[in-house]
């Protein structure tokens, strides 16, 4: 029989999973079990501390509903969705959009609203603005028909479902024209803290960290024949475009709202423009996923019934 030493335990737990059949798994975990059990060994993890950290994971799941998705959450503020997301990037066919979070708050359930709709139910007086922009391919051409799904915060900082399980504002489905343009009414996003009232926030406070996600709109682009585009949009004058908390932001997706943009097609309102490009979609991309994943779609899937298409 083996003598299990802090030294020779992690070869001792490779060898027993050397049978697992999936071979991509089988390399995954081998992987993670390294990793992991270097950094116990580099920081000389103790008990208390192991302890405190199967603690924190077990918050982290009482938080989860279908609201909230604490460990997508937890993801964003370690940069590893941020990484995920520009591995991602990296194998599309052709040099497109970059992408940036879905983040822990977008809904399969979001309702298709006509071209130059509203997605604020009850905007205030003069706060509204147009958000539009072309859809096209790599080289310019228009993608018409695409679907253009888009949610943002309200003027108090918050996701619909955030207030309401059943609440839905801000946020809706567009589809673009023959020429790639969409276009809709909504409201000029503003800056906001992520949930600070769980185990993440516990963790960003402990770590002196600000909290705070730049103004942004988010965007899942989707056309037949091209890559899931899931990106954002990110005002260029939010003082925390460059220290955004959970490294979404940057320089290439930032934007401007203009008063008098001759282009906008609803005249005499402040107007952002926010032009994507589309990759075409591989074989792998019809099997790779997105980064994220609608909260209530995940519940359902964890008690055994089925999710939304999407």
């Amino acid at each position: 029989m083996r003598e299990l030493t802090p030294d020779t335990i992690t070869d001792a737990v490779l060898d027993q999973m050397a049978t697992t059949p999936d071979p991509r798994l089988k390399t995954i975990m081998a992987s993670a079990v390294k990793h992991l059990h270097a950094f116990a060994r580099e920081v000389n993890l103790t008990p208390a501390e192991w302890i405190k950290g199967i603690e924190f994971m077990t918050a982290a799941g009482k938080m989860c509903s279908p609201e909230r998705q604490e460990f997508i959450l937890l993801s964003d503020t370690l940069g590893l969705s941020a990484l995920v997301n520009g591995l991602h990037d990296a194998t599309a066919l052709e040099d497109a959009t970059h992408t940036s979070l879905l983040g822990p708050f977008y809904r399969e359930a979001t309702p298709t609203l006509a071209a130059g709709a509203s997605i604020a139910k009850n905007p205030k007086p003069g706060s509204e603005c147009v958000l539009y922009g072309r859809v096209t391919d790599a080289t310019g051409k228009p993608v018409g028909n695409a679907t253009v799904s888009i949610w943002q915060t309200g003027a108090d900082g918050l996701y619909d479902i955030q207030a309401s399980a059943t609440s839905v504002d801000y946020r809706g489905v567009f589809t673009t024209d023959a020429n790639g343009v969409y276009v809709l009414r909504t409201v000029k996003p503003l800056g906001y803290s992520i949930p600070m009232d769980g185990p993440v926030g516990t963790m960003v406070k402990a770590q002196a960290r600000h909290g705070m996600r730049p103004a942004h709109i988010h965007f899942l682009v989707g056309a037949a024949g091209y890559r899931e585009l899931v990106t954002a949009l990110y005002l260029r004058d939010d003082p925390h475009l460059a220290d955004d908390v959970v490294f979404g932001s940057s320089g290439d997706l930032a934007v401007d709202v203009v008063a008098n943009d001759p282009d906008c097609p609803i005249k005499d309102m402040p107007s952002i423009r926010f032009d994507m490009r589309l990759s075409r979609e591989s074989e792998a991309d019809k099997t790779s996923g997105r980064v994220g994943a609608d909260p209530s779609a995940i519940m359902k899937q964890a008690k055994g019934e089925p999710a939304p298409a999407g």
